[in-house]
């Protein structure tokens, strides 16, 4: 019902959004009218004065017109007048008098000529005056319309945008009160179908109160006439009474330390790794010891780190011998593990490590801060580093207090109290998130040094490549603290669960219980396997004969396979014979080598002892030396082994001439040296990659096979889905074929209804008919009479 309530405000919230947005589209429609009135208007307006223009024009060119007949009237009268002035200069023997008329008329003439000039002149001011008004009237009018079009197109586009947006949402809110009626009938039905649910839950309610009630009289009456004494009853007596064995806690237990073993080694090799890739940087940086000596104090510091093996191993078979000693078979609880007190110690004992190394690791990073080429950015890095590290040991210290509260109940009982035991736990899981955090920070910062020593210039690719295998080391145990605290955070809840108890209380469980529960366990387990043991089927008699077959056959064939057995005795006798006389072979080869080896050396001392001695001494002794060789190889191949010259450097440096006998042999020696050195380097640098690519695929490996089991478990939530769809689907078809059938029924039943209301309705015409012919020939026979 509830739901059929929010159909509803939502139906008349969508009716009340319909009539605001009807009400709105009215405005809009009243404004484009008002707007195409106003154009409408306008384009009147714009005829008028296009008219007006018109005309204007028109006596524009009546008055051009005009002014064209006054100038060529003005032109005759000049020439009137140049006539008139030689007519005067030719005859001026004539009197005055029309002298004086010609002058009079000139002067009229020129009178007249001045005004139609002066009103020529007005006329084309006001002709271009009036031109200048209409075309800024005309432009302003153009642009006023342009204007006015562009804003009716405005317009009618929204209008437009709204009809289609109006119609859409029409559309929208029919088709939601379609679905909503749909959904009110489906829930109307849910509802009813609710409503038979219930009477039928309170029925069985009512059956499951009265079966409960029977059962609880007669369990009592069972106590009172049969228990004497009731134990549970005091928390007392029943802390004395055994548990019973929980082999789902103990599985749930197995399976824990097994994720925590994993993740222990993943923590294990990531401290390996971060300690020893720690020493090497120290023997490079600041000072190269292959180059100079480092400083004492990195000397000792290198040396404890050469130490961490001793402490950070045991880390690992201390946890699997705890989880060996977690089995189907065992009691899991704080009281019960002896193995997690090994492991508490093994982790005080590397904690004691950090905290020894620590001040070497603060004196070294200050040396380096020392250092001629060390930046301002470098030394504060390496400060933030040293705050790191502290807090590091320091969270390192807490975990250590924590895990031995949690060993001091298997050593001394009520050490820690039960209250106390969740709180410990929890501060653990806490603390287990610090360590992720802090180390996150050093890894974060140790990035940021790397890439402000990279800008130094005397890094060399020895340094570069050990800081990236650091900062492998580090991102692999800054990955395994955050996996163990998210892993421990968890399964908090199992961890602060009691797993074993006495019915009604929350004691703890003691060793001696846990060993009754084990004796308990196996004394339980021995009657049902002596109960089900199953009865020997007896031997059909063809299976007995073909038995005894071949047995008679594996008789007759014993004789062969024991004279098999003392051939082949024979030829191991045979072949522990060749094989001594081998290895006194190969002892006399070695004996042979070591004597010409020594004979070597001896001619390489006459060879050096005689260098002074010119040319020829030099050719002879190469050639004694050749010779020697030679005769070395004819020996070794005599004897059947093979033996290789020595053509390294070291090979070649003896029969390099010099000047000075013991400069000679230094600069071999260092140059020995030097080569071996440079070996070394070689191949520390291809172990160091290659541990950290192995690192890297173990990491992914992981990776993998987690995103495997996260696909895997994914698939068959799909799967159960999948189920659950087609159970619906299902559900969903056979609703459908029932009301399509009672429609059916319905429409059928209808149909048949409509019928048989026809059948009476034509009977009832008939009637009518029939009395209606009866009742006129009735009235037509009274007219008779």
């Amino acid at each position: 019902m509830a739901n059929v309530t929010d159909l509803q405000t939502k139906y008349s919230k969508l009716a009340q959004e319909y009539s605001k947005l009807r009400a709105q589209n009215q405005v809009l429609k009243k404004g484009v009218v008002d707007e195409q009135a106003n154009s409408a208007s306008l384009k009147e307006q714009l005829k008028q004065r296009e008219q007006s223009l018109r005309k204007q024009e028109q006596e524009m060119d009546s008055l051009s017109f005009r002014n064209q007949q006054l100038a060529k009237r003005v032109e005759l009268l000049q020439e009137e007048l140049a006539t008139s002035e030689a007519r005067n200069k030719k005859g001026k023997s004539k009197g005055d008098s029309p002298l004086q008329h010609g002058i009079q008329t000139q002067s009229v003439f020129d009178e007249d000529l001045q005004k139609k000039i002066e009103e020529n002149e007005r006329l084309h001011i006001q002709f271009y005056e009036a031109d200048e008004q209409h075309r800024k009237r005309e432009t302003e009018l153009r642009a006023r319309l342009e204007e006015l079009e562009r804003d009716a197109d405005q317009h009618q586009t929204v209008v437009d945008g709204l009809n289609t947006k109006y119609v859409e949402t029409i559309e929208k809110l029919q088709s939601d009160k379609a679905r909503l009626e749909l959904k009110t009938q489906t829930l109307e039905r849910e509802a009813k179908e609710c409503r038979m649910r219930t009477e039928e839950c309170q029925q069985q309610l009512r059956r499951c109160q009265s079966e409960l009630s029977r059962q609880v009289k007669q369990s009592s009456s069972v106590i009172q006439e049969k228990v004497p004494f009731n134990d549970t009853k005091f928390s007392d007596y029943n802390s004395l009474n055994v548990p019973s064995h929980n082999r789902r806690h103990q599985l749930k237990a197995r399976d824990v330390a097994s994720q925590a073993l994993s993740f222990i080694q993943d923590l294990v090799a990531a401290l390996l790794n971060f300690h020893s890739y720690t020493e090497q940087r120290v023997q490079i940086y600041p000072l190269d010891s292959s180059l100079e000596p480092i400083s004492p104090l990195n000397q000792k510091f290198s040396h404890h780190l050469l130490e961490n093996a001793a402490y950070v191993r045991p880390l690992e078979e201390s946890f699997l011998q705890l989880y060996q000693s977690i089995t189907e078979d065992t009691v899991t609880v704080l009281e019960t593990v002896v193995k997690l007190k090994n492991f508490a110690e093994t982790f005080s004992s590397y904690t004691r490590f950090l905290q020894k190394i620590l001040p070497y690791q603060l004196k070294s990073l200050e040396e380096e801060c020392e250092a001629p080429l060390c930046t301002a950015a470098l030394t504060v890095k390496n400060q933030e580093l040293q705050s790191d590290m502290k807090k590091v040991t320091s969270v390192f210290d807490k975990l250590q207090s924590y895990i031995h509260l949690l060993a001091l109940p298997s050593v001394q009982q009520d050490a820690v109290p039960p209250s106390s035991t969740s709180a410990v736990f929890t501060q653990l899981a806490a603390c287990l998130h610090g360590l992720h955090d802090a180390i996150k920070e050093m890894s974060k910062h140790y990035n940021q040094k790397a890439s402000i020593e990279q800008e130094l210039p005397t890094v060399t690719q020895k340094l570069c490549t050990t800081t990236e295998c650091l900062l492998g080391s580090l991102g692999s145990l800054t990955s395994s603290t955050g996996k163990i605290a998210t892993f421990f955070s968890n399964n908090l809840d199992f961890f602060t669960s009691p797993g074993y108890s006495p019915r009604g209380t929350s004691v703890t469980l003691n060793p001696l219980q846990a060993e009754s529960m084990l004796a308990n366990k196996k004394k339980a387990a021995a009657y049902i396997h002596a109960i089900k043991r199953a009865r020997p089927q007896s031997v059909p008699y063809r299976e007995a004969l073909s038995n005894r077959r071949i047995l008679t056959s594996s008789t007759e064939s014993r004789e062969g396979l024991t004279q098999q057995v003392q051939q082949s005795q024979e030829k191991i006798a045979r072949l522990e014979q060749e094989k001594e006389h081998w290895l006194l072979e190969a002892q006399l080869g070695k004996v042979r080598l070591e004597k010409e080896n020594q004979r070597i050396a001896d001619l390489e001392a006459q060879l050096a002892a005689a260098l002074g001695g010119g040319s020829d001494t030099q050719t002879a002794t190469a050639s004694t030396l050749s010779h020697s060789h030679e005769v070395a190889e004819t020996e070794q191949k005599a004897t059947g082994k093979e033996a290789t010259l020595c053509t390294s450097l070291v090979g070649m440096l003896c029969t390099t001439p010099t000047v000075e006998h013991v400069g000679d042999e230094e600069s071999r020696e260092q140059l020995i040296k030097t080569h071996y050195m440079a070996r070394v380097g070689e191949l520390t640098t291809q172990l160091q990659i290659s541990d950290s690519k192995a690192v890297h695929f173990h990491s992914e490996c992981r990776a993998l096979a987690k995103r495997l089991t996260i696909a895997e478990k994914s698939r068959e939530t799909l799967n159960e889905d999948v189920k659950v769809a087609n159970q619906n689907i299902s559900r969903l078809q056979d609703e459908l074929a029932t009301t399509k059938r009672s429609y059916e029924d319905q429409l059928s039943m209808m149909s048949d209804h409509l019928c048989s209301m026809n059948e009476t309705l034509s009977k009832q015409r008939e009637e009518i008919d029939t009395l209606k012919l009866g009742s006129k020939g009735n009235a037509k026979k009274n007219k008779g009479r």
